[in-house]
């Protein structure tokens, strides 16, 4: 696990630079997760990091591999100065450990709910799980032939760095009916700036 950890906080240095600040959430029954800041000019971000120290399972699965399997990594990224964005290290913690704690597998398309505002005053309690691969690459975590004995084991990986687009509670009444792909270009042809913390919602008419 702790080197599967070095691994895919290697590769968030390589793509984000050195985080400015870091903290952890240890929730009952779960391992550390920790969450890492970046400052990126008028934009933060923030990465989690422990949530891929498992795969991801099948709650409905009988049998359940310990090494096989998805694995991933949270991505949130803010405009800086206009909110008390850092209140949403807790909230995306809780997100990171609901793989360990609720045995769901966090996937594109899918909708995560917090239960309380991402940050204060923040009009999201949920998110959009958007496609990895624009900001931070997948991690192949399966070793080649001249790979060391502590290398991760065959069939490890690949951990996939997992954008979360926050979604006012109109949004996310409506990508329940719609689906998310609905969604995206509705945001999309409205140019909806999707890193503003105080933006409302998009217009949603038929």
């Amino acid at each position: 696990m702790g080197e599967i950890l070095a691994l895919v906080e290697a590769r968030l240095l390589t793509a984000l630079g050195e985080p400015d600040a870091r903290a952890a959430v240890i929730f009952l029954g779960t391992d550390r997760i920790e969450v890492l800041r970046f400052i990126d000019g008028d934009v933060v971000r923030y990465a989690t990091l422990g949530m891929s120290a498992h795969p991801m399972t099948d709650p409905t699965a009988t049998l359940v591999d310990p090494v096989k399997g998805p694995r991933a990594e949270l991505l949130l990224s803010v405009r800086a100065g206009l909110a008390d964005t850092d209140k949403v290290l807790r909230p995306l913690a809780v997100l990171a450990a609901s793989p360990q704690v609720e045995g769901v597998i966090v996937a594109p398309g899918a909708s995560l709910e917090t239960g309380e505002p991402l940050w204060p005053g923040a009009p999201f309690s949920s998110v959009l799980v958007a496609e990895p691969g624009g900001l931070v690459e997948d991690l192949d975590l399966d070793p080649g032939p001249d790979a060391g004995a502590n290398a991760p084991g065959p069939g490890t990986g690949p951990v996939r760095f997992l954008p979360l687009l926050p979604m006012t509670a109109n949004e996310a009444a409506w990508k329940r009916v719609r689906g998310a792909q609905a969604l995206q270009e509705r945001w999309l042809s409205h140019g909806t700036d999707l890193r503003d913390p105080l933006r409302g919602s998009v217009p949603l008419d038929v």
